[in-house]
């Protein structure tokens, strides 16, 4: 089942001028040190932040808060898999919220799908409950 749906469309020129303008605070502020070291090793380095800035509001939005309810920008992570796949860990009072929003006897997936075309960055993040499979029983 579905339980949350978010989608953000970020400016590229817009990331760009506020790392310009406020450099390591923006990025100590929103992103963690994992996102970092991946984006700055990124030869589309902007517009690898701007991603990641578009699947945070996009979480945050499927988890039904936006930023606010003490949801802090590093509680959500971007990350991927060796495959390249985007993946999204919730730490903090995210983790809290999705805890709180997923039925009993499932387990939350969060699905994420990242795009971007200068000047534009896109996000999606779908939030579903899978049944947990039953214990075995030995």
């Amino acid at each position: 089942m579905i339980l949350g749906i978010g989608t953000d469309l970020a400016n590229i020129e817009r990331i760009s001028g506020t790392l310009d303008r406020f450099g390591d605070r923006f990025r100590n502020r929103v992103f963690t040190e994992a996102e970092q070291a991946r984006a700055e090793r990124r030869r589309e380095t902007v517009a690898t932040y701007a991603k990641r800035w578009a699947a945070k509001e996009a979480c945050s939005k499927a988890l039904g808060t936006g930023l606010r309810m003490g949801i802090a920008w590093r509680d959500m992570e971007v990350s991927n898999l060796p495959s390249g796949q985007p993946v999204m860990k919730v730490h903090g009072w995210a983790a809290e919220r999705l805890a709180a929003m997923t039925p009993p006897g499932h387990e939350a997936i969060i699905h994420v799908s990242l795009t971007d075309d200068h000047p534009w960055a896109q996000a999606f993040v779908v939030i579903e409950a899978r049944p947990r499979p039953p214990a075995a029983v030995a």
